[in-house]
């Protein structure tokens, strides 16, 4: 086995740190599986009980996984070994990154000209007062308690901070199926458990939820959500509360990363009498990836927890950032150009189902910027896709249990671009249903 070749050390700390080291230049890969414990420990000359430890700090480092049978595995996503950029050809449309479309999101030059220039200092205010007053009004607005209030450096910033608040490795914590990619990293690297509940177009399905073991936590995303788009109906937002009521231990997060230009009215979880929640509503998909700042609501511990943390780190989130969000959730054009985003993308999204309705190939996307695609199979369709010109992001990384399917980002794709996509899709699945149909 070459992986091996690349492990040395004396003690679990040492063989982990060469482990890491071998992710890092490239010389073991995402997918290697690390070697039987008493193999590696026969060759290293050490206690197979120090291999598992140094598996275990590998574990708890997110670098590696452990699955069963199949051994120690190297992660896809590895802090170890952070992802290399991607060019595409230029006769390649990107619809895999999932951004924003570049004219829908305000231009922030004239608003960065009017700031204030005067210098903020140590000891000024964490949080700019008028950015959390705005905050609060939002969140009431969508009947989300908001007597607590903190500021993070986007969606995943304040969903990290939560967990490593309330949990410990080895927690579980339940998920939605197929989920953000990036949701489920972040349970990787701390060393927390998902497990998968089934979602449907409407969100978490009930029966799943009652069906799901115990759990510390769950992580859900009320509407776009990512990969497939569903979106809380608020019969189905009143049917989860009720099952969440026999709960109430349950730390409860909640993904607001699109905001306002979801397409989809918010249908929150949570209310005041839980014990454990937070609402973290991000600007990066209304305003624009490159502001890192969200705003999270949340029970009184859970934020005073995550501020006492920020204030040992990164102190605060930049002031001119708060600002800047300020400026622009106060100027009438920015509404009137987010309602334009939001109307564009569900006009976007439900002309590509549409187009790919009309060969017959299912497809979801209740809201925000992606449509979900059941496939047979995800490689060979995804290479086709890219000889004719897309590019499209693999269902693997976010489905745990549900069956394949691709991720279409359809922000920037217009109608006559969704029917060529749908066309050449349907070409790509051609022989794959005739030779279901022949046998």
């Amino acid at each position: 086995m070459v992986v091996q070749t690349y492990l040395s050390g004396s003690t679990a700390v040492k063989i982990a740190a060469s482990a890491e080291a071998a992710v890092s230049s490239g010389k073991i890969a995402a997918g290697d599986r690390l070697p039987p414990v008493r193999d590696l420990a026969k060759q290293l000359n050490v206690n197979p009980a120090t291999i598992a430890a140094a598996y275990r700090l590998l574990q708890e480092r997110g670098i590696a996984f452990a699955e069963g049978r199949r051994g120690t595995i190297i992660r896809a996503a590895s802090p170890a070994s952070p992802p290399v950029p991607v060019t595409l050809p230029p006769n390649v449309r990107d619809l895999a990154s999932g951004n924003p479309a570049a004219d829908l999101v305000p231009n922030l030059a004239p608003f960065l000209r009017k700031l204030d220039g005067t210098p903020r200092l140590y000891r000024d205010e964490l949080n700019d007062p008028e950015l959390v007053a705005l905050a609060r009004k939002q969140f009431h607005a969508d009947g989300v308690p908001s007597d607590s209030v903190a500021v993070v450096s986007g969606a995943l910033d304040g969903i990290e901070r939560v967990l490593r608040e309330q949990l410990r490795p080895g927690d579980r914590v339940l998920v939605e199926d197929p989920c953000f990619t990036g949701v489920a990293d972040l349970l990787h690297a701390l060393a927390l458990v998902p497990v998968p509940v089934a979602i449907d177009d409407e969100g978490l399905l009930p029966a799943a939820i009652q069906r799901s073991p115990a759990a510390q936590a769950i992580i859900v995303t009320p509407r776009a959500q990512n990969p497939t788009g569903a979106a809380f109906a608020e019969r189905r937002g009143r049917q989860l509360r009720t099952i969440l009521r026999q709960r109430p231990e349950l730390l409860i997060i909640e993904d607001d990363h699109a905001g306002p230009v979801a397409g989809a009215p918010y249908v929150t979880l949570v209310d005041s009498a839980r014990g454990r929640w937070a609402v973290v509503r991000s600007v990066s998909k209304s305003l624009g990836p490159d502001l890192r700042v969200a705003i999270m609501a949340g029970d009184a511990r859970t934020i005073a927890r995550v501020e006492g943390r920020q204030t040992l780190g990164i102190r605060w989130v930049s002031h001119i950032l708060q600002r800047l969000v300020v400026a622009l959730w106060n100027d009438k054009n920015v509404h009137k150009q987010l309602a334009r985003a939001e109307r564009t993308y569900t006009q976007r999204r439900m002309a590509l189902i549409d187009a790919l309705r009309t060969h017959d190939i299912d497809a979801h996307g209740a809201s925000g910027l992606n449509v979900w695609i059941p496939l047979p199979e995800e490689s060979a369709v995804i290479q086709s896709l890219f000889q004719r010109g897309w590019a499209v992001a693999a269902g693997e990384r976010y489905r745990i249990k549900t069956p394949p399917a691709i991720r279409v980002t359809t922000a920037s794709l217009d109608t006559q671009d969704a029917h060529k996509f749908a066309n050449d899709l349907a070409e790509v699945l051609r022989p794959a249903r005739r030779t279901a149909a022949g046998s």
